[in-house]
């Protein structure tokens, strides 16, 4: 059965629900996958594409907590080993293991924690409480075998591990989404909540506009959830007040390089020095995606951009961890940013507990929650504790399982049968437009394939032929799909 994200905003707005949730990234979504699973009438409404903000612009790892064991957090290397289970086994298409090394050296980079014994600790411990033997200590030889370009001054070793990696996050999104319309979920996008629809000083609901139509809209639900991430605290203080802990602003952003991986694993690299941060190279699609680097807003909103000397800093520190490495600023394709919460005002280190805020409870709205997430790896393990929450006798999740995956058109074959066969190439699009929501050539390129990541222009000319779009609505188009691309 095909199952569709068609957006019907006035169908959607006939029906009542039990759950209105404010927010399509990775927490928004979890939790509309979570309540339809359990029968929960549910709807989603995102003010822009879904995923297009902090989700689209992830490192991409699925995190299965080896670095809570070596500060032995056990509670949050518990969730990341379950969740990081449940990504492989509910996705194995879309979700794949993933090696990565880290060279040990003497004296340490990073810390006592970057010592050879503590990660056999880590290790140890983390075979006898999952039961796997996944991780391992490798000599200098092999650590520089697996990865040729390594500073080799001081090197010991490295530890060797699993992870998980999405390669096109975007697509689990969207496949999270259509599981949960296979559930009996709604979901919009390009649609804004502006305000809550009140009675008796409880929520019966939301008002929203359908950014694309202009068309006012009154939806019904007992319980409004705020998921809007970056904009969250934004979100609260415009239905109840501001919550200065449900989100500090912080910049973080990895960076596309056109250059092919140093590893054919992750490998997670430091300059020297005991307090020097580690950074991740992940090999993506022949390419390398490096990150992460964090930075203060400095008083940018949501959705600005790091500034040049931050993009540079983060090469230099790149160029330290990897000497010879010599990256350049001419080879980014992508500098993919979001916002995510700082553990404290103009920090420039990440929140590491989610934030839920029921405003009930604190003398706001009865119904109306606000959730704050810190890790895409913990997005669904959230969405369950939110809805323990919100309603009392929470069924367990149904039966209903996932759709099979709409399968994906290489960038490749696409231009061919375009060259072949325009009609069929148009029609294909079409679906493809219909069926997941698309409003914008950007939705396209960067959020339903990964045709975004190579030079757009000829690309973005062809797919608006294929769509039929007038030379007046493909000009602004091809600009927005440009955007972040260097």
């Amino acid at each position: 059965m095909t199952v569709s994200l068609a957006r019907d905003p006035r169908g959607a707005a006939a029906a009542s629900y039990d759950l209105l949730v404010v927010g399509g990234g990775f927490y928004g979504a979890m939790l509309t996958l979570e309540a339809a699973r359990r029968g929960l009438s549910v709807l989603l409404v995102e003010r822009d594409d879904f995923g297009g903000a902090t989700s689209w612009n992830s490192l991409r790892i699925v995190h299965g907590g080896l670095r809570y064991l070596q500060s032995l957090d056990l509670s949050r290397y518990r969730e990341s080993v379950a969740e990081r289970r449940w990504f492989l086994q509910h996705f194995p298409d879309l979700v794949e293991p993933l090696p990565c090394l880290m060279p040990l050296y003497d004296p340490p980079r990073g810390g006592w924690l970057r010592r050879p014994a503590a990660f056999r600790l880590a290790f140890a411990l983390d075979e006898a409480l999952s039961r796997r033997d996944e991780g391992r200590i490798v000599d200098a030889a092999e650590a520089a075998r697996l990865f040729p370009a390594v500073d080799q001054a001081g090197l010991l070793g490295g530890a060797l591990w699993y992870d998980a990696v999405m390669p096109d996050s975007h697509r689990v999104l969207v496949e999270v989404l259509r599981w949960a319309h296979r559930c009996g979920a709604r979901t919009l996008n390009y649609t804004e909540a502006v305000g809550l629809r009140m009675g008796a000083g409880r929520v019966t609901g939301l008002q929203a506009v359908d950014r694309e139509s202009g068309e006012s809209l009154e939806l019904c639900g007992r319980v409004v959830v705020n998921c809007a991430g970056p904009w969250s605290r934004e979100l609260a203080g415009r239905f109840d007040k501001d919550l200065p802990e449900l989100f500090r602003p912080l910049l973080a952003f990895n960076i596309l390089l056109d250059r092919e991986p140093p590893a054919p694993v992750a490998v997670a690299v430091a300059a020297r020095g005991k307090k020097a941060q580690t950074w991740f190279l992940l090999p993506w699609k022949g390419r390398v995606l490096a990150g992460t680097s964090y930075t203060a807003s400095g008083g940018s909103g949501p959705g600005a951009p790091p500034d040049e000397a931050s993009v540079e800093d983060f090469l230099a520190a790149l160029n330290a961890a990897v000497p010879g490495w010599d990256v350049r600023a001419s080879e980014i394709l992508r500098v993919c940013h979001g916002w995510l919460p700082a553990e404290a005002d103009g920090s420039v280190v990440p929140a590491e507990r989610p934030v839920i805020h029921d405003h009930g409870s604190h003398g706001g709205p009865q119904g109306l929650f606000s959730v704050s997430g810190v890790k895409l790896t913990t997005a669904r393990a959230v969405a369950e504790t939110t809805l323990g929450r919100l309603f009392e006798h929470l069924p367990a999740p149904g039966w209903i399982g996932r759709p099979e995956a709409d399968p994906p058109l290489a960038l490749d074959d696409f231009l061919n049968l375009a060259a072949r066969d325009r009609d069929a190439a148009r029609d294909h699009m079409r679906g493809i437009v219909e069926r997941q929501s698309v409003v914008h050539l950007e939705d396209l390129l960067l959020r339903r394939t990964d045709w975004g990541i190579y030079p757009e222009g000829a690309v973005a000319a062809r797919l608006c032929t294929s769509l039929g779009w007038s030379a007046g609505r493909a000009r602004p188009e091809k600009r927005a799909a440009g955007r972040g691309s260097r």
